[in-house]
């Protein structure tokens, strides 16, 4: 399928998201789509699919002037479009989800169970999952979820896909994986857009790229014509110099120590220290047990055994009330279902965790809690033109902020990020990597989750490695690699 779009066009009341972009596809290719949050990537890709009407501009696929009417009508003409923020049923199996709205059914209305579970076995095989079809869907996690999400598109045998960030959950193995899936698909004629942040990912799999800034097409070219470099100041309008900061940490006393933590099933005998102004490093694998560990730290899940120590004295965390008291914060890799009340505006979804200090009668001080949310809407160049904003009407990076900045206002002992920069551009990523030397500045001690190895590297003082449950190994900054944390997270030492 061949695709051209020609000075498209769209605002959204006042607000300009597109004016005049240009965008091709060709049959076969894979096509990376790059901007930073707010620069009208989705927007455009929901333009194509039907979602939203451009308000000038034409669409020609195959030669031809189209028009899709809703998103449906675009599938049917063999489009799909693994989005970003998940379209997943929690309530429903994996199964249920692959199938929902094409359910293979008889002449009477019938499940044919049979046939649904072989051609998803067919995929699962395809993509190397293995997830039991019967097991509900919310039970998941984020990286199965994402998996669902891309078994469903290659389920639709479609002409194109889109891709918004498909491997910001994923593994490095399983992105392996994917690609060589995505290789298969384009060498039988399927073309495939690519929205990412990972730079390393473009170069890898990309055949040409297209740049967008400000709602503006910037450039594009082949791959092979760019670099690195080039592409970040197209994006950014501004070169970066490093993509992390020069650290020194200095280090305080021990502020959170945990013996023996233990969840069965989940994790096993955790033992760990962090000091004031450190940050500390959590990798491993999909599944290994990372995010279930700063659950239970955190109070949301419960642990069978273990001791948590905050500045020498031991503490009860059984709820994330106990946490927060306890100097606890923790920025979930979920935002959409954990994170973030999506109906309701910045202000109050930034006022939410320090209600105490904004409402020290019961009544909040309305204007207080607006100043604070403007002074972090700032510092955060978070993209809105206003506080009152509805949260779920930002793009995912500008949301991600959000909940960084409702969890800093509690000045927090300890901060626990998992996965912070999900789904965020190369330029708002160096703004959250900056934050966070400036926490760990103030004394804060930072527990990092991360799939990505060079943020991993790149931004720990010490690395903990997470395998099947267990630590596996520490590194220290000077020693780590990336070949290393690999080696202890597949269980080599």
């Amino acid at each position: 399928m061949q695709i051209e779009m020609h000075d498209i066009y769209k605002a959204f009341g006042q607000n300009k998201v597109l004016e005049g972009v240009q965008f091709s596809l060709e049959a076969g290719e894979v096509h990376a789509l790059m901007g930073e949050n707010g620069a009208g990537k989705s927007t455009l890709m929901n333009i194509l699919t039907g979602l939203h009407k451009q308000d000038q501009g034409t669409i020609e696929i195959n030669g031809n002037e189209t028009s899709f009417k809703d998103s449906k009508e675009a599938e049917e003409a063999g489009m799909a479009f693994i989005r970003q923020e998940l379209n997943i049923w929690p309530e429903m199996t994996v199964l249920e989800n692959l199938f929902i709205g094409k359910e293979m059914v008889n002449k009477l209305g019938v499940l044919k169970s049979k046939q649904m579970k072989a051609r998803a076995k067919e995929v699962f095989k395809t993509l190397n999952i293995s997830l039991p079809f019967d097991k509900e869907a919310g039970l998941c996690s984020v990286g199965e979820q994402q998996m669902i999400e891309i078994a469903k598109a290659l389920m639709t045998e479609a002409e194109v896909i889109i891709m918004d960030e498909p491997t910001a959950a994923l593994t490095d193995r399983e992105i392996e994986k994917l690609f060589e899936v995505m290789k298969g698909l384009t060498q039988k004629g399927v073309s495939l857009v690519y929205i990412s942040h990972r730079m390393e990912e473009i170069f890898a799999i990309c055949d040409r790229i297209t740049v967008m800034r400000d709602g503006k097409t910037v450039d594009t070219k082949r791959i092979v014509d760019t670099n690195f470099d080039e592409v970040v100041q197209k994006m950014v309008g501004r070169e970066l110099e490093d993509r992390f900061p020069h650290r020194h940490a200095d280090l305080g006393d021990v502020v959170l120590e945990v013996k023996g933590l233990t969840k069965k099933g989940m994790f096993e005998d955790i033992n760990f220290a962090i000091r004031q102004g450190e940050i500390v490093g959590v990798a491993g694998l999909m599944g290994a047990g990372r995010t279930e560990i700063m659950r239970a730290l955190f109070g949301v899940d419960q642990i069978d055994r273990g001791e948590i120590t905050v500045e020498g004295k031991r503490v009860a965390i059984r709820k994330p009330a106990d946490a927060v008291r306890h100097g606890l914060a923790f920025i979930t890799e979920n935002r959409k279902e954990e994170g973030l009340i999506l109906d309701f505006s910045i202000r109050e979804n930034i006022g939410l965790p320090n209600l105490k200090s904004f409402a020290p009668s019961g009544l909040v001080k309305t204007e207080d809690e607006k100043n604070f949310a403007d002074m972090m809407i700032k510092r955060l160049h978070v993209k809105t033109s206003s506080a009152e904003t509805i949260i779920g009407t930002l793009s995912g990076g500008n949301q991600q902020k959000v909940v960084i900045a409702k969890w800093i206002g509690t000045s927090p002992k300890v901060l626990i990020m998992d996965e912070p920069t999900r789904g965020i551009d190369v330029g708002a990523k160096r703004e959250i990597y900056e934050l966070m030397h400036e926490l760990t500045e103030r004394g804060i001690a930072i527990i990092m989750v991360s799939s990505e190895l060079p943020e991993i590297v790149g931004m720990s003082d010490r690395i903990l490695v997470v395998h099947e449950g267990e630590i596996a190994g520490e590194l220290l900054k000077q020693e780590a690699t990336q070949e290393k944390i690999m080696a202890l997270a597949t269980g080599g030492n």
